[in-house]
């Protein structure tokens, strides 16, 4: 019989969408979250999770802003888990130039962590966005050294646990080629989400031991 019921949202971009059947907001696509689910439910028997991806593919801050209510507060989560930021600065590259620039991620972002904040209870995980080492995005590399810092700064001001992916993945480059984690640099593969996953799975225990 389990002993306490808790909700956790994933919230993001492609990254954590990763072909979730949108119909089933349950379904956990094939990214972190897939990768994330079983070893909390392993660690945690006598909990009654119910896990939700609202993650969509091609979103930047300001998108997710524009459906924070529906797709997130108005499920009440525990736990909220946000990865964004990277369409802002790649889609500055693309054909359409939707320019993003960084005070407007940051105002963007604030503004979806004060949302969570003011109108649910949930505890707050923020995983920075990355970019590992690949021969095509040096531009976005170079923004990503200023976008970053905001997300840090935002973190240290909402977020009950920062996950710094990297940083991480800076370190798991020592030891392993990009190719092994993603294709791109962005998107990653089954290696990455399992990457990423194991890391959330770890950084999330304390917020459930705390609920």
């Amino acid at each position: 019989m389990a002993t306490k019921k808790i909700k956790i949202v994933f919230q993001g971009d492609s990254i954590t969408d990763a072909g979730r059947d949108r119909r089933n907001y349950h379904h956990m696509g094939n990214g972190y979250p897939k990768y994330a689910v079983e070893p909390i439910k392993e660690a945690y028997p006598d909990v009654e999770f119910e896990f939700i991806n609202q993650g969509c593919g091609g979103h930047r801050t300001g998108n997710v802003f524009d459906r924070i209510y529906r797709d997130t507060i108005e499920f009440q989560p525990d736990i909220v888990s946000i990865l964004l930021g990277i369409n802002d600065i790649w889609h500055r590259y693309l054909g359409e130039r939707i320019a993003t620039t960084d005070e407007q991620l940051e105002l963007n972002y604030r503004c979806i962590l004060e949302r969570i904040r003011k109108e649910t209870n949930a505890k707050i995980i923020i995983l920075s966005p990355y970019l590992l080492t690949c021969n095509d995005k040096d531009q976005i590399r170079e923004d990503l050294k200023t976008a970053l810092p905001i997300i840090r700064k935002l973190a240290d001001e909402y977020a009950d646990v920062f996950i710094p992916l990297d940083k991480l993945f800076e370190e798991a480059e020592k030891t392993a080629e990009p190719m092994f984690f993603s294709g791109d640099g962005v998107h990653p593969n089954e290696n990455g989400a399992k990457f990423i996953g194991g890391i959330y799975a770890d950084a999330i225990k304390p917020l459930i031991e705390s609920i």
